[in-house]
């Protein structure tokens, strides 16, 4: 749609052109003139990534999402050709209704490979690629009084070693003391927590978790942020903390409330937020927190005339990418950027995913955003400026959308199979002198 490749940090992007069915495209990489370099087909990207040396991350199939909700039956990395060098799935052996009992990873919206604490490139952090371990975000069905009388999908954190031993776990229901939840949002939640598919409970919706890395705040003696802690984010809470490795407690948080001190109301409030990460060191911004704040609904509150029950009691139509510092909850930058708060009714009008996406930082300082949505692809500079933008043509026959979960721009020094063309200017179209010579339409009654 558009490129200013001066502007631009050159590299392939890596998208997955569905998030559960799409198996006729799967994993896509694309240069900055939106040209195709490869495809793995078949392979779900709950998100797909990319790891030196060619190599690519992802699931090979799906739990019958009729019986479950967002299961993936394994995590696998494939090399270039397509072959399988590496697979998780033993968490669980399932038994579902009319298939064959299978052990299943049940991997969620997020994991990590060692080596690199966000999944993106950052100058000296390569994720490995034929040792390590792996952080997976995965599913468990639970039963829990503390948290609500129904049923419960709940999220649990694993690290497995490179053999898919599991060495290290965390599970959120055993924390819900610790999410400062007021007792309304308690109330709200033993009633209704957020049911789906199965009649059961995706009660905090986690979909992202990163280590923190290497950083200042740590280095100047915080040891909330120590580089093997663990960040994470609660779409349906509207809530992101951190777990001390060690102890599994949550030493640092961020919501659900965001009206409790002078510094949270001038942040705002934050809903149904998505890739909530520590910018990695040797990128401009590191430190900080990048995160997409999606808008949409999300929350467990007081019920008013938008909720009926207090689920979903938050509401907002437009989103934002914002970047702040997570000492002092100051919004270092923020996109779209407005001049005044007054503006931000205009939001809606340049960036609203209520549902995935995504923000990271690039090496040049630009941020490379997802609003998955509408399958749109955003490379930003620190002046706010859209230099590059393209969107998705993959539309799921099934749900009759383009929507991209998440993608990466890596290095071309991580894709040595391929050569990386010079990016080709390309010019937004302006809508106030386009016109279309109707001779060249025929309209149907």
């Amino acid at each position: 749609v558009r490129c200013q490749p001066e502007k631009c940090w050159n590299g392939f992007t890596l998208f997955q052109a569905s998030i559960f069915e799409g198996k006729m495209a799967g994993a896509v990489l694309i240069d900055l003139n939106g040209k195709v370099v490869k495809q793995w087909k078949g392979l779900e990207g709950f998100p797909n990534k990319m790891l030196p040396g060619g190599f690519v991350m992802g699931s090979t199939a799906v739990r019958d999402p009729k019986i479950s909700f967002q299961d993936m039956t394994d995590l696998v990395q494939m090399d270039w050709e397509g072959q399988i060098v590496w697979k998780f799935d033993h968490l669980e052996l399932i038994q579902d209704p009319g298939h064959e009992a299978a052990w299943m990873a049940r991997q969620h919206h997020d994991y990590q490979r060692q080596g690199n604490p966000v999944g993106y490139y950052a100058p000296g952090m390569e994720p490995m690629t034929d040792t390590g371990h792996t952080l997976i975000l995965s599913h468990r069905n639970v039963t829990n009084q503390k948290i609500s009388s129904k049923p419960l999908l709940d999220d649990v954190i694993i690290e497995v070693d490179w053999q898919g031993r599991i060495c290290w776990e965390w599970q959120a229901g055993d924390h819900v003391e610790e999410l400062g939840f007021s007792p309304e949002a308690r109330q709200t939640l033993y009633q209704n927590p957020n049911l789906v598919v199965g009649n059961v409970g995706d009660w905090l919706h986690i979909n992202s978790i990163s280590t923190l890395g290497p950083n200042r705040w740590f280095d100047q003696g915080d040891v909330r942020f120590h580089p093997e802690n663990i960040i994470w984010s609660s779409r349906q809470a509207s809530l992101m903390a951190i777990i001390d490795r060690k102890s599994g407690k949550i030493v640092w948080k961020l919501g659900p409330d965001y009206s409790t001190s002078p510094e949270l109301i001038k942040l705002g409030w934050i809903i149904g937020q998505h890739h909530v990460h520590i910018i990695p060191r040797g990128l401009p911004g590191e430190g900080h927190i990048l995160l997409f704040d999606n808008g949409g609904t999300s929350g467990y509150g007081l019920a008013n005339p938008g909720a009926a029950d207090g689920l979903n009691y938050l509401i907002r139509d437009y989103s934002r990418v914002v970047e702040l510092n997570p000492l002092t909850l100051e919004v270092v930058w923020q996109y779209p950027h407005f001049e005044h708060p007054g503006a931000a009714v205009m939001a809606h009008s340049k960036l609203y995913s209520k549902f995935i996406s995504s923000a990271q930082r690039l090496l040049n300082g630009n941020t490379l955003v997802t609003e998955g949505g509408c399958g749109r692809l955003l490379e930003i500079t620190p002046q706010h400026e859209i230099v590059w933008e393209y969107i998705s043509p993959y539309f799921s026959p099934q749900m009759k959308m383009n929507h991209v979960y998440r993608a990466y721009r890596v290095p071309s020094a991580w894709v040595p199979q391929a050569e990386l063309e010079s990016a080709v200017p390309v010019c937004p179209v302006e809508n106030s002198v386009l016109r279309l010579d109707r001779s060249a339409c025929s309209l149907k009654g």
